[in-house]
């Protein structure tokens, strides 16, 4: 049976979603011997980066299913996954979802302090750690429950293995969390029906994207991004190698020039951090796609990628390889569930300035005035409503988060954007972000790093940090260099040019920092929350 044909019978199965896609491709007629994932870990005495066959990888997600459910685990069992290798917590994922518990996915760099209160409010049945996070919870006060081992339940006899659970479409499935940018994350909770949408509406109904067939996965194996990646990846019959390090452009780059994939999936933070470094040399020549999702990246960084590898086009020749890949931009969030715009740059591309694009077809979206409800005119920033099917039910054991950010039906991201009179949507900033400078005058931080970002062209990444000093606005802009800039140069009047002269009235100072200086979140993302209480604290010591 050919690929094309069992994605097609994959479209028109209704049970399909995301807690049962290895064992329905199977159902389905995939060969055994077809991809199922690799990783940068070894598994089970299968070597790192290893491709394990559909077939294997089906073995040892039963072996975990197996050792699960002599644990005594089952449906709707709460199960929290704290490990550092993409391996362990994607199989146990693929695992517990076989027995229709609800794997709760936990990202390798959160503090110890910070998971443990993490553990407390989720309150599962089970914890599965590996020595190295084991060692940041020690002396942590942890809830009761199993605590395994990250080696034990590969040693499960997959012919122990239960049948596999049937899901309903509204069943919990997997529990991640956001970014943890303001400190403690919140715990989304996704169903077998909405983390599957968008690969049931968008990529199973149009044929097989160009760029998808060997895939690298720069993102966090324990995000929501990471789980959809596996499950459209088996579905495409693409082959998949996870990286367990994500934010390390050296780790990354190295994961491309040893997979050679033709498409590179990951956060904005991981394209910051690879195009500061040397691409040339034909390191980048396998890659004809870069996929991102979470925050839109920036133009700099953007351009430096799409200037690498090479695509297939159709010309007036005919269909020819020409030099140059094309870069996937959208805005997403973990309770999004996937990105709801979409825009493809190219070598010669030039709609930037944050940018996301068109609304996918399966997303409705508004930019709302909270004041009134209604939607703001067109130009105008308003806050980002969503409906969809991706959308996620709510948050874990927290109804009043969930109905929090609900207006009208209406799911409100955290997003400032604007719709131009073509129809495309510009991200300014999250609202929590945006400082009112009075008189209708607002400073967007992400806006203005964009511009800053394009203004000087020594830096590979700046953060705009605004407060409030002696009862004034104030701004300090914080730059990354490359290694061969001057540090000494004033860059002042560069940057202040590149504000609105609302903003550039706040300007207090231009700092040139290291990576060191910037306070980041678990998937990079810098805590602009907690930078602004340590610029607030500086200032008061002066």
């Amino acid at each position: 049976m050919t690929d094309t044909g069992i994605r097609a019978r994959l479209a028109a199965d209704p049970d399909l979603g995301t807690g049962n896609v290895l064992w329905k491709l199977l159902e389905h007629g995939a060969d055994p011997d077809g991809p199922g994932a690799a990783f940068d870990v070894p598994v089970d005495g299968f070597p790192a980066w290893q491709p394990l066959t559909l077939g294997r990888l089906r073995e040892r997600v039963a072996a975990r299913a197996a050792w699960w459910h002599g644990q005594g685990v089952g449906p709707r069992d709460p199960v929290a996954l704290y490990v550092s290798g993409s391996a362990d917590c994607l199989l146990n994922f693929l695992a517990l979802a076989w027995l229709g518990a609800v794997p709760a996915l936990m990202n390798r760099h959160l503090p110890g302090d910070v998971a443990a209160e993490y553990l407390r409010r989720l309150r599962g049945v089970a914890l599965l750690t590996d020595p190295e996070l084991r060692a940041r919870l020690a002396g942590e006060e942890l809830p009761a429950g199993l605590h395994a081992d990250a080696a034990e339940p590969g040693t499960g006899d997959p012919a122990l293995a239960p049948a596999p659970y049937r899901h309903h479409a509204d069943d919990p499935v997997v529990i991640t969390h956001s970014s943890g940018t303001t400190r403690m994350p919140a715990a989304v909770v996704h169903s077998h029906a909405s983390l599957f949408a968008a690969t049931r509406l968008f990529r199973l109904a149009a044929p097989r994207a160009r760029g998808v067939g060997r895939i690298l996965s720069a993102l966090p194996a324990a995000h929501a991004a990471g789980v959809s990646t596996l499950n459209l990846a088996l579905c495409n019959r693409s082959e998949v190698l996870f990286l367990s390090t994500q934010g390390d452009g050296a780790a990354v780059l190295a994961g491309i020039e040893r997979w050679r994939p033709t498409g590179v999936f990951g956060f904005a933070a991981a394209w910051a951090q690879l195009a500061r470094l040397d691409l040339g040399g034909g390191r980048l020549d396998s890659v004809e796609l870069w996929f991102n999702t979470g925050d839109c990246a920036h133009e700099p960084h953007i351009r430096r990628l799409v200037a690498s590898g090479s695509r297939v086009t159709v010309t007036r020749e005919g269909v020819r390889r020409v030099p140059g890949s094309s870069f996937v931009d959208g805005l997403g969030s973990t309770e999004m569930g996937h990105s709801a715009f979409h825009l493809t740059h190219r070598p010669g591309t030039e709609r930037y300035g944050r940018c996301v694009g068109v609304p996918h077809g399966f997303a409705e979206v508004a930019l709302l005035d909270l004041a009134t409800g209604r939607e703001v005119p067109v130009g105008e920033v308003g806050h980002f409503g969503l409906k969809a099917p991706t959308l996620a039910p709510g948050y874990w054991n927290d109804s009043a988060a969930t109905y929090r950010n609900r207006l009208d039906g209406w799911y409100l991201t955290g997003d400032l954007m604007y719709r131009d009179e073509e129809g495309y949507y510009f991200h300014v900033d999250r609202a929590v972000d945006a400082v009112d400078l009075g008189g209708g005058e607002w400073l967007y931080t992400a806006l203005s790093e964009e511009r800053i970002l394009a203004a000087c062209p020594d830096e590979h990444d700046c953060t705009v940090v605004s407060l409030q000093v002696d009862g004034r606005v104030v701004t300090d802009v914080l730059l990354a260099l490359r290694p061969d800039a001057d540090p000494s140069a004033d860059r002042v009047p560069a940057v202040r040019a590149a504000l609105t002269a609302a903003a550039a009235a706040t300007l207090r100072e231009v700092v040139a920092v290291s990576e060191r200086d910037l306070i980041v979140g678990p998937t990079g993302k810098v805590r602009k929350f907690l930078m602004r209480q340590r610029h607030r604290a500086a200032a008061a010591a002066i």
